[in-house]
């Protein structure tokens, strides 16, 4: 039996079409005034993107810390009633309380004892704490008698540090999962009132053997020159001790990674697929401060051979300072 036609249906349909008109309408003109009467607006959406793509450049499987140390700090997990069986979780568990958009984590600090023999009943335990300022963690002991491993965790748009240059302030976005003794070097840099001595002294831009993104072109040699800016973070006066190999991500364009074991360090702007997992990777710049590295690479050098391969030099090396950087909602590139 077919359905009687109702003689309403077709003037309550126009009705309701020509509702859902003007609530667009209203939508429409509300949005244009809202990214015109606030511009911060879109910059705040592309500054979030950007940190996400950045901190989604550590690879997320790592999870490391430092042996022999013994973190500070007021505990929000107490590991006497809280045991893993591995550092790496102990790390997960505490990351895991970092879920916030930006801003702080509840968790920044994990202390975990992972030796059977030296720690006894207190093996497995996972301590997870907070600290009254990550970029300076409080630290109880340190060295051969201490049974515990302890590492730091970054909240989204937290562990931001700033190379200052005279072309701008290039932020770093640190990676103290992957790279713990590499970040607790970094931090202590922080402390000292100058940087002497820190500087970029080699630069080679992308050429035609990678594209904008940093994607090698097919068929192209992958080098020289090899898409980088290089320079020291060692500051005069002050002795350096060589950083252990804390391989993780694959260098990417905006990689900040350490020539060996420091302090010469590069600035990839390229993919470097092909170098593997050789280098330690301790940071990332971030994706809008990736034009002030351009510019940094396109400054007057001059050719040199270092063991038996052909770079190019700074005819006038470049200064830079490490700065500590406040945790931004609005641009990162305003100081």
């Amino acid at each position: 039996m077919g359905r009687r036609q109702n003689d309403s249906e077709p003037s309550r349909f126009i009705s309701l079409s020509f509702l859902l008109v003007g609530l667009i309408s209203c939508a429409l003109v509300y949005t244009v005034l809202s990214v015109v009467l606030n511009p911060n607006i879109s910059s705040k959406g592309s500054n979030f993107e950007s940190l996400a793509l950045t901190e989604e450049s550590s690879d997320g499987g790592c999870c490391r810390g430092i042996e022999k140390l013994e973190l500070w700090g007021a505990a929000v997990k107490w590991g006497s009633d809280f045991k893993f069986n591995s550092s790496k979780e102990c790390c997960q568990a505490c990351k895991a309380m970092c879920t916030g958009i930006d801003g702080p984590c509840l968790c920044d600090t994990w202390v975990f004892c992972g030796n059977k023999k030296a720690c006894g009943s207190k093996f497995g335990e996972c301590w997870l704490k907070k600290q009254k300022d990550v970029f300076a963690p409080d630290r109880q002991e340190a060295g051969d008698p201490v049974i515990w491993t302890s590492g730091i965790v970054f909240g989204k748009g937290e562990g931001i540090v700033g190379l200052e240059t005279e072309f701008g302030t290039l932020h770093i976005k640190l990676f103290p999962d992957c790279a713990p003794h590499s970040v607790a070097y970094i931090l202590e840099l922080l402390t000292l009132r100058h940087c002497a001595g820190c500087q970029f002294h080699r630069a080679e831009g992308r050429c035609q053997l990678w594209d904008a993104e940093g994607n090698h072109i097919k068929k192209a040699p992958f080098g020289p020159p090899f898409a980088m800016i290089q320079g020291t973070l060692e500051a005069q006066g002050t002795s350096f001790k060589k950083i252990p190999t804390e391989e993780c991500p694959y260098i990417r364009r905006g990689s900040v990674a350490w020539v060996g074991s420091g302090p010469e360090f590069f600035i990839s702007l390229a993919n470097h697929q092909e170098w593997k997992k050789a280098y330690t990777v301790f940071g990332s710049v971030l994706p809008e401060d990736m034009e002030i590295a351009e510019k940094i690479a396109q400054l007057p050098t001059k050719s040199d051979v270092w063991n038996n391969i052909n770079v190019s030099v700074l005819e006038k090396p470049l200064p830079l300072l490490v700065r500590r950087l406040k945790a931004r909602q609005g641009n990162l590139n305003k100081m």
